[in-house]
């Protein structure tokens, strides 16, 4: 009877233990899965290679009329699995007698769950419990927050689940690591639509979902008054359509820091594209003068904010395309924060988008989510029709379901008139990307602003991005700073001319490790201008790339990687407050060829002078190795091409 209960399993074919049915579903190389068990109730599990990494886990949720997963009658059940190159996974798919289903898939990169309901009317969503009950005591990478507005988070590092004080919440993706093992999970959601977003709470001394409930009241506060700020709520999360699919609930397994740094489960997980042609659809990097408040030192023209006008902007498009740069963005104070349509006389938008034009840059335009919202179509008719070529929305400061909502609204009115997307003060993404690739960024991160005011922006808490938020989609850091620091040496400079802890080339290596398909150069143009060297790199550096290779990585120490790009090749390095050598291996080369490598490394004394850099051009094969000493904040870059 063992031997046949065995077998069983393996299969994935349910069988009876008492009263219970229980299933497993694999990944495709077999080193995942996920068991479902029905009884009372519904819950889970997760292996890696046999080991439970997430023991029995309930999983439901309750509508106004209903529970979903309370004494469940199972149906149905369906097997699938997907045999696309870059889209491989086992599905099972359960149905319940109560109009609902959930599906379960296993993809190598992780596991995840969703619900689908079937319900002919409008349905209310009280609440839904999401259980991750890790096995042992994890480490936990833990992006914490007490409120449901904010998401430009550090990361709290607590050396156990217990460690975690009780009732406190995070943003996911959050990170939990077996230091024993090495095994790392991360726990994320995927194709968040019409709903609010999941953080996760310390409850009882266990990790679970949490969600902000629907907003009963709001008044305009927070910044200048023109945030939508939530008051009171209602006692249920969402009020939504009977008859759709849920997020995704998602758990990402490894025991190789490195696959990490490439995983794309919460892509590949998201609707597929709702755009027809995506031609017009085109990344890059951007000029922009907010960071470095509009500062020229060494130029004739007056600058600095107040001089925001024409002429300065017409310095920043020349400067834009003499580097090959795509745009140019516009942030705050080209019109009314509360009124799109009214714009500064000092500034002829108008004519900078047509000069832009003349050289092949593209005009990016600031604004406030609230505003845009005020009146959607007439706002980006208006943008449309002065030629922006897309729009950088900020302060959302929420993401319950009707924040959520907004997302998918601006995306949509945007993509029919051809208009790009980088959302700000906004949560972090989640897939929605996908189904409107004119998104191009979100911010979501504890970005270079924060070098103006704080410490928090620092080379330990770069070492933690790639590993975690990266995993969520792409993040608008705003790399490119020219005035580096120690730690030691730093001093957050606001207003002014702002520097950033690390060294040069810690800084340039964020172009290649940080996945961002709009890319802004945060410093000053008289200031790049006196590194033509630099500026050969970060002029040839894409922002999106044709294939990834993630050759060394140790989570919140270092991360190596080679990413290339129509037959050019751009190596980033990047390290935590410590130095160390790294080995980089041309081995990705493969082929005989011979190529041309510039490489960027930390000088000597980089770790007592952050901006001290040694540039050399040598050449290279796949046979080739060199040894990469990086200093304390430190990094490296390679721009490769072939001869």
């Amino acid at each position: 009877m063992k031997f046949k209960l065995i077998i069983l399993c393996l299969l994935g074919i349910p069988f009876m233990r008492g009263y219970a049915q229980q299933y497993v579903l694999k990944s495709p190389d077999d080193r995942l899965s996920i068991g479902v068990d029905l009884k009372d109730s519904i819950s889970y599990s997760v292996q890696l290679r046999g080991r439970e990494l997430i023991s029995s886990s309930a999983i439901g949720m309750t509508l106004g009329d209903r529970v979903l997963g309370k004494s469940p009658k199972v149906k149905q059940v369906k097997r699938s699995k997907s045999l696309k190159p870059d889209d491989q996974y086992n599905e099972l798919n359960i149905t319940f007698s109560d109009q609902y289903s959930l599906i379960f898939r296993a993809y190598d990169e992780g596991v995840a769950y969703r619900f689908v309901t079937r319900i002919k009317d409008s349905v209310t969503v009280k609440s839904e419990q999401a259980g991750f009950n890790l096995t042992g005591s994890p480490e936990a990478v833990y992006p914490e927050t007490d409120v449901f507005t904010a998401w430009e988070l550090s990361y709290a590092r607590y050396n156990s689940i217990a460690a975690i004080p009780e009732g406190k919440k995070a943003i996911t993706p959050a990170l939990f690591s077996d230091t024993a093992s090495g095994v790392k999970v991360v726990i994320a959601e995927s194709d968040l639509l019409d709903y609010p977003g999941m953080y996760l709470l310390k409850a009882q001394g266990r990790i679970q979902g949490e969600w902000a409930k629907y907003p009963s009241k709001t008044v305009m506060g927070s910044w200048g008054d023109f945030v939508s700020v939530v008051k009171e709520r209602e006692n249920f999360i969402a009020r939504t359509n009977g008859t759709r699919v849920f997020p995704w609930r998602v758990i990402i397994a490894t025991d190789d820091d490195r696959d990490l740094l490439n995983n794309h489960l919460v892509y590949k997980l998201a609707r597929p594209s709702v755009l027809g042609n995506t031609l017009w659809i085109r990344p890059g990097k951007a000029a922009w003068e907010w960071w470095h408040d509009a500062l020229l030192p060494g130029s004739a023209l007056p600058s600095g904010m107040d001089n925001r006008n024409t002429a300065l902007y017409k310095y920043y498009i020349d400067f834009a395309a003499a580097q090959h740069m795509e745009y140019l963005m516009l942030d705050a104070g080209w019109s009314d924060n509360y009124d799109l349509l009214k714009v500064k006389e000092r500034v002829d938008v108008k004519e900078l988008i047509r000069y832009g034009k003349s050289k092949n840059v593209g005009v990016f335009l600031w604004c406030v989510g609230s505003t845009l919202l005020k009146d959607l179509d007439k706002n980006l008719d208006f943008l449309q029709s002065i030629g922006a070529a897309g729009v950088k929305v900020d302060f959302f400061d929420r993401d319950d379901q009707l924040a959520i909502q907004w997302f998918e609204r601006i995306a949509k009115a945007a993509a029919k008139r051809k208009l790009l997307v980088n959302f700000h003060g906004c949560s972090k993404p989640t897939g929605l990307q996908k189904a409107y690739p004119n998104i191009l960024n979100y911010e979501a991160v504890r970005g270079a602003e924060c070098s103006k005011w704080d410490y928090s922006a620092n080379p330990d808490q770069h070492l933690l991005y790639p590993f975690i938020r990266m995993i969520a989609g792409p993040m608008d850091y705003t790399p490119g700073s020219m005035r580096n620091r120690t730690r030691e040496n730093f001093k957050p400079v606001d207003p002014g001319l702002p520097a950033t802890q690390g060294t040069r080339c810690h800084e340039l290596a964020m172009f290649v490790v940080f996945d961002q398909p709009l890319a802004m150069l945060c410093d000053s143009p008289t200031e790049y201008e006196k590194y033509p060297d630099i500026m050969k790199f970060l002029s040839a550096v894409p922002t999106v790339f044709d294939e990834t290779k993630v050759l060394d990585a140790k989570l919140g120490e270092y991360a190596l990687m080679a990413k290339k790009k129509q037959g050019k090749w751009f190596v980033g390095a990047m390290n935590n407050w410590h130095q160390k050598t790294l080995k980089l291996d041309f081995s990705f080369l493969k082929d005989d060829k011979i190529y041309t490598a510039d490489i960027y490394t930390d000088a000597g004394d980089a770790g007592q002078n952050a901006e001290h850099y040694v540039h050399q051009t040598i050449k290279v094969t796949k046979d080739t190795k060199i040894d990469l000493q990086l200093a304390n904040g430190g990094g490296a870059v390679a721009y490769v091409r072939p001869e």
